[in-house]
């Protein structure tokens, strides 16, 4: 972990994350947890487990987190002053117990994946922040990452062989590929965060604790960034908000709802 804020971008370029960032705390963090707690309660653990996408446009507390002056900070570091949120997803992992419907004997986990795999975007980098909700780690199934995995380009991903995983695309880069040897357990505090990079190797393993694990995912790109041309997998960012800056590339829109007011 980096010694002083300063010291975010050197350690992020090197090891292609960031730990452990506090970010949320006081009624920040509470009216944070209240709030995704009672729609929870609302929806359900089985439509909270990983279908609350983009909350942000819907939901005002969701975009005051995503777009929250500590949080935007942190990535103008990593980014520069001008920086678009492209989507976001809320995350949580339960144990099996508490999930009907669930085979007592698969256990949810998420594959060695990279995120920009998916997310079809060029020009720039790609930061994803794990906002914590819950505290996370080792028996929870918080977030392991491969140092430096970000300097290797792009990896050979196939079909996950083994149930649970709880990618929506059930992708996996081959276990034989990763060298597991080297991986770095990030465990967090509700109210931190961590950062990677769109090409850092991560999983995360089940939830065996009778804890709930729940984290906001937050994707950001510099305004320097833009859509990839993929005629075979076109992609729409229908969720694009300016939190930092100016958007002086145009590249995305700015879709910020009603309710949203930018402070960076």
């Amino acid at each position: 972990m980096p010694e002083t804020k300063t010291d975010y971008g050197e350690f992020f370029e090197k090891n292609g994350y960031l730990p452990g960032v506090t970010v949320l705390e006081g009624e920040d963090l509470a009216a944070l947890r209240r709030n995704f707690d009672d729609l929870e309660s609302k929806i359900g653990k089985e439509n909270a487990q990983y279908s609350l996408h983009n909350a942000h446009m819907q939901h005002q507390f969701a975009m005051q987190a995503a777009a929250h002056p500590t949080v935007v900070a942190v990535l103008r570091d990593i980014l520069g002053p001008n920086v678009f949120l492209l989507d976001s997803r809320f995350i949580c992992k339960y144990p099996v117990s508490q999930i009907s419907g669930t085979k007592p004997d698969v256990e949810p986990y998420v594959a060695w994946h990279q995120d920009v795999r998916y997310w079809g975007v060029d020009g720039g980098p790609v930061v994803s922040v794990w906002l914590a909700i819950d505290d996370a780690d080792a028996e929870n199934g918080a977030v392991y990452f491969i140092p430096g995995s970000h300097k290797d380009g792009l990896q050979e991903h196939g079909s996950a062989q083994k149930e649970g995983n709880m990618l929506t695309s059930n992708q996996e880069i081959p276990t034989e590929l990763v060298d597991e040897s080297s991986k770095v357990l990030c465990p967090l505090k509700a109210g931190q965060m961590s950062l990677h990079h769109g090409l850092t190797v991560h999983a995360s393993e089940p939830n065996r604790s009778s804890r709930r694990r729940c984290g906001f995912v937050l994707r950001y790109v510099p305004t320097c960034a833009y859509p990839s041309d993929d005629p075979d997998r076109p992609r729409t960012f229908p969720a694009t908000v300016l939190v930092s800056g100016e958007n002086k590339e145009g590249f995305f829109q700015d879709k910020a709802p009603a309710f949203f007011q930018k402070t960076a």
